[in-house]
């Protein structure tokens, strides 16, 4: 999405890298399979409550630069350092790039949601096209109620 957008014309460049350590942990998910996220969290009677739409491998920033930098096939090796960061950007940088935030989809995986992109580079190659993506293989369940509306 966005993040990703604004990341991609330095990464292109061969101009990308960490930001700070990088080893601060993000968490992300697949336009894919947050939709079927939506659509699981709909059709799921067993789900109730709050669900984390993230996929259930986060990342340290330095693992996203690094899977970013293989699918695009470019070197990924100019650091951001985070008083540069904090000079550009001011609080914002320690809070959107440089804060650490480990969420896990418990609720789903609980509740039988199977991630089409359970990894970032799948999901990167996936996004940025370098990978075919077939709607047969996006099955979301369909509860009783549904079918019997449906039918």
């Amino acid at each position: 999405g966005c993040a990703l957008a604004r990341m991609l014309l330095r990464f292109r460049l061969g101009a990308g890298g960490v930001l700070g350590s990088g080893s601060q942990f993000m968490s992300w998910i697949a336009l894919d399979d947050l939709l079927g996220t939506l659509l699981h969290c709909l059709a799921t009677t067993a789900v109730r409550g709050a669900v984390n739409a993230v996929a259930p491998a986060p990342v340290t920033n330095r693992e996203f630069t690094r899977a970013l930098g293989r699918v695009l096939r470019r070197p990924a090796i100019l650091p951001a350092p985070a008083p540069a960061l904090r000079l550009a950007l001011g609080e914002m940088a320690d809070e959107l790039l440089l804060a650490s935030l480990r969420v896990v989809p418990s609720r789903l995986l609980s509740t039988g949601y199977k991630f089409l992109y359970p990894d970032v580079e799948s999901a990167l190659s996936h996004m940025l096209g370098k990978s075919e993506f077939s709607f047969g293989q996006f099955n979301p369940p369909v509860s009783r109620t549904m079918e019997k509306t449906a039918g």
